[in-house]
């Protein structure tokens, strides 16, 4: 039975969720409030809420005392649960029945807050026991759940230790070094095995189509064996929403990795589609256990917390009063249960980023101190590298796969995952991605934050800087004290390191110190003379050419400060070499494994780094074009202020090193995606899908197969180019959008091309929706993370999301959730600098190339079962027919007024 003590307390807290211009509130009795009434109710702290920091950004105001926060006590009663950051997420993942009204909501909140508290009273008294020490800590810090907690486990008479309860670095289970695993065999996939496999992963529930079996024999043509160096088994495979191409290729994939060994990496470019490619195998090995030892996911490691970075936080913190010791606590009891450390993870409590920098506890670029940190043989990134290397399938994205050949088979940051060339098979899954993934990938910066990085990598943080980041000097003293040549190659690489921008490089634009910060203020000035700063909030850029002689004067000076820089840096490097191979009948293997990376780190960036850099500033000072790059000065912005300046540099086709590092290397690949060709194409010209990719590059022409999707769309779907809308008149615009999002009743996803467009939008229609019982949320207004505001769109089905090009393709939702897509416009590319080059070498068609798939894209997240009915609408009148070919040809088009669209989008959704 419930406490008796408890109930009453939090009944007599109103509970509170925030709806347009006000909020449902709920304590004896539902009922709504106006703003001010809501904002006066959450400032006094005296209410119930989920996510307090999403409520405080609705209401426009903050607390003046701790709130009871239900989604706060779900994290540390449930450490490690996914859940949706709301009142409905949470009494979802208790299965509480509720429906989505927010007077029910909030109703809801005081069952989810009294079954939580429950749950701590059943749990045994041992487990109460190690709760006692953080929950007293959390009530000298002001928690407001810690009184209530504390009536439920008790109190200890002991003197509470500082940080007690939070050190679970100490807890956790340490890794095993495991002998690497052989080389991978060449034994072929044969077709029938595959179909067998197929019918397996399918099984009895499912369906197995005749698209799908045709699909894995078009998948399994990457995984037979290559028969000449470096002309890899390539295929490229077009399927249709609905066909099933993630149990189409993991048939063919599954076989080879069973057959022939670690070696197999299935790339993506979303981290939901990361977490659906490992349910899916899940499918081929049910026990949770062998799961984890056929199946890595394998992020960038600034997806993973860091322990030490963690200890520091915690330390530093001493535990004051506040919310940051409520976000660490909350962390600490995370960290206890995840199996993996991802932050970015469904399990984390993402929420907390409001609280404090979640990247205080991440291991950021340059910090890491590898067999040196005290929390080496526990470190989650370790663990996770280390399953990668013996693993069958690794699950992995496209950045991290293209960083790992971007760095020279150096692995990223220092870590290694597999010795090169051991990685022969890729699947790509969301392949038409691959030419962005790329072009980041192999981009070159001189900029502020990288010449700051890296000078604080080589000398340590430097004034007032807080960080527990060392230099090479404290990294490496221990390995070198012995070699004459490598103290005296440290010490001048310490002192060249002085050319480079240091912290607070910012401040000194008008008087800058060191020959990096002369560059910044040149590049700044000669960006602020060339651009147009139009309203202030996006980036500015400019050509590098023609150019002031003090411009050139400070890029030669900074050449000369790289290339002194460079030097040592490589003498380092051997000397660490020789002194491993001198040592090596007495090295343990982590002291080895130090060595390694720290050579490494010295080779990537003497060898790969600076070359780059010192490359674009000879090309500034000689005038030189190099008609396979583009460079250009930017001044980097984030909602208006200044962030970052520098000299970029890309390649015009950044599928030349996508093939060449990384496909070359390989022994096969496929590459599948629902958009890889324009659908301008012709049935059998695949020349979009090709330069997209890098696969022209190749010695071999790759295999092509493309299957149509199963979907009605002449049935499920209806496209709208609404005819009299002036879409710059920002009341008109608004208009259209509420008009159609309660057409549809809501399951509705705005997209726009600026940022200011959005943000006018969402102040105009929020309350009126909300008068309609539709939630509407919003990026870049709201204060959560692209995935949590999916999460939440997801979850309800007659909710309203607005968001920008993330959401274009980062959303992946089924059924009536989503059923209506509006864009504010025909979604151009942006005329960059960037873009005119490329514009000038793939010809004018490149523009209407990108913008049909841009729209491909987006229509495809709108139909996702045989069931779904969805339409489309684009509030711009003059859109060129030709692109309406990026969407389904049966798919009915009608070019109308937007009173017409929102009679038949009514009509056409109703349940």
């Amino acid at each position: 039975m419930p406490d008796d003590r408890i109930i009453p307390h939090l009944e007599s807290l109103p509970a509170l969720i925030p709806i347009g211009n006000g909020a449902a509130v709920y304590d004896s009795a539902p009922r709504r409030i106006a703003h001010a009434e809501a904002a006066k109710l959450f400032r006094s702290g005296q209410v119930l809420v989920a996510n307090s920091a999403f409520v405080a950004g609705r209401l426009k105001t903050a607390p003046s005392t701790p709130l009871c926060d239900v989604l706060e006590l779900f994290a540390f009663v449930r450490p490690c649960a996914p859940c949706v950051p709301s009142a409905l997420g949470i009494a979802r993942a208790l299965a509480i029945e509720v429906s989505e009204l927010p007077e029910a909501m909030a109703r809801a909140l005081h069952e989810s807050a009294v079954r939580l508290l429950e749950e701590i009273r059943a749990l045994p008294e041992a487990t109460k026991s190690t709760l006692r020490p953080m929950t007293q800590t959390l009530m000298k810090a002001g928690w407001r759940w810690a009184p209530h907690i504390l009536d439920i486990v008790g109190t200890s008479e002991l003197q509470t230790a500082p940080f007690a309860g939070f050190e679970v670095w100490n807890k956790l289970p340490k890794w095993e070094d495991e002998a690497a695993p052989p080389r991978p065999s060449s034994h072929a996939v044969d077709a029938g095995e595959a179909r067998a496999r197929l019918s397996q992963l399918v099984g009895s529930a499912g369906e197995e189509r005749s698209e799908q079996r045709a699909y894995t024999d078009a998948a399994t043509y990457a995984f037979g064996p290559r028969e000449r160096p470096g002309v890899p088994k390539i295929a490229l495979v077009e399927a249709g929403t609905g066909i099933g191409k993630t149990l189409g290729y993991l048939a063919p994939a599954s076989i080879w990795a069973e057959k022939n060994g670690p070696g197999l990496w299935i790339s993506t470019y979303t981290r939901n589609l990361q977490r659906q490619i490992v349910q899916e195998i899940a499918r081929l090995y049910p026990d949770p256990t062998e799961l984890h030892d056929k199946a890595v996911v394998r992020k960038g490691r600034e997806n993973y917390l860091c322990l030490l970075n963690f200890e520091e936080a915690v330390k530093r913190q001493a535990l004051a009063p506040g919310q940051r010791t409520v976000a660490l606590a909350l962390i600490a009891r995370w960290v206890s249960a995840t199996p993996d450390g991802d932050i970015s993870g469904v399990g984390f409590p993402a929420f907390l980023a409001a609280h404090m920098p979640l990247r205080e506890i991440t291991d950021r670029r340059g910090e890491c101190i590898y067999a040196a940190c005290p929390h080496y043989r526990t470190c989650f990134i370790e663990r996770v590298v280390r399953r990668a290397r013996v693993a069958p399938i690794v699950v992995a994205n496209h950045a991290l796969v293209i960083a790992n050949a971007a760095q020279d088979w150096l692995a990223v940051d220092e870590t290694t995952d597999a010795p090169e060339g051991r990685r022969v098979r890729y699947v790509f899954d969301e392949g038409h991605h691959l030419f962005d993934a790329a072009d980041s990938g192999f981009a070159a910066a001189v900029s502020g934050s990288e010449m700051a990085d890296l000078r604080r990598w080589v000398r340590g943080p430097e004034g007032r800087a807080r960080s527990r980041s060392r230099g090479l000097e404290e990294r490496l003293k221990d390995l070198v004290a012995d070699s004459e040549d490598a103290l005296h190659a440290l010490e001048e690489a310490v002192a060249a390191s002085g050319a480079l921008a240091g912290e607070g490089w910012q401040s000194r634009l008008g008087a800058p110190h060191a020959p990096g910060e002369v560059f910044l203020a040149a590049a700044y000035s000669h960006v602020r003379a060339r651009s147009e700063d139009g309203d202030g909030f996006y980036s500015l850029e400019a050509e590098t050419h023609p150019l002031g002689q003090d411009t050139i004067d400070a890029a030669r000076a900074l050449g000369r400060g790289l290339k002194r820089l460079c030097d040592p840096l490589m003498r380092l490097a051997k000397a660490l070499r020789k002194e491993m191979d001198e040592k090596s009948g007495e090295l343990e293997p982590f002291q080895r494994a130090r060595y390694d990376a720290a050579a490494r780190g010295l080779e990537w960036r003497g060898r790969i780094v600076l070359p780059a850099w010192m490359s674009m500033l000879e090309a500034l000072v000689t005038g030189e074009v190099n008609e396979e790059f583009v460079d250009w000065f930017e001044i980097a912005r984030e909602d208006g202020r200044d962030v970052d300046v520098g000299l970029e540099r890309r390649w015009v086709d950044p599928t030349v090193p996508l093939a060449n590092e990384v496909l070359a290397h390989a022994h096969g690949a496929l590459v599948t995606s629902a958009t890889l060709r324009d659908a301008a194409d012709a049935q059998d010209d695949w020349e979009s899908a090709e330069i997209r990719t890098g696969a022209h590059h190749l010695p071999e022409p790759p295999r092509r197969a493309s299957f149509g999707s199963p979907f009605s769309y002449a049935d499920q779907s209806r496209i709208f180019v609404v005819t009299d809308i002036e879409r710059r008149n920002a009341d008109q615009l608004a208009s259209a959008y509420r008009e159609l999002f309660l057409a549809a009743g809501g399951g509705a996803l705005g997209l726009f091309t600026a940022v200011r467009t959005l943000r006018a939008v969402e102040n105009r229609i929020a309350a009126p929706l909300a008068e309609a019982g539709l939630a509407l949320y919003a990026q870049h207004v709201d204060k959560l993370d692209t995935g949590a505001l999916v999460d939440l769109f997801r979850s309800e089905e007659n909710s309203c999301l607005l968001g920008t090009d993330a959401l274009r393709d980062g959303v992946d939702v089924p059924g009536r959730s989503l059923r209506l897509v509006v864009f504010d416009k025909v979604p151009w590319p942006k005329p960059t600098i960037l873009h005119k080059a490329r514009r000038a070498r793939f010809g004018r068609g490149y523009d209407d190339l990108l913008t049909r798939l841009r729209l491909k894209q987006a229509f495809g997240r709108l139909i996702r079962g045989a069931n779904d009915r969805g339409c489309f609408v684009i509030l711009q009148s003059a859109t060129p027919s030709r692109l309406l070919h990026a969407f389904p040809p049966e798919a009915p088009v009608s070019r109308c007024g937007l009173a017409e669209a929102v009679r038949q989008i009514r009509g056409f959704l109703a349940p």
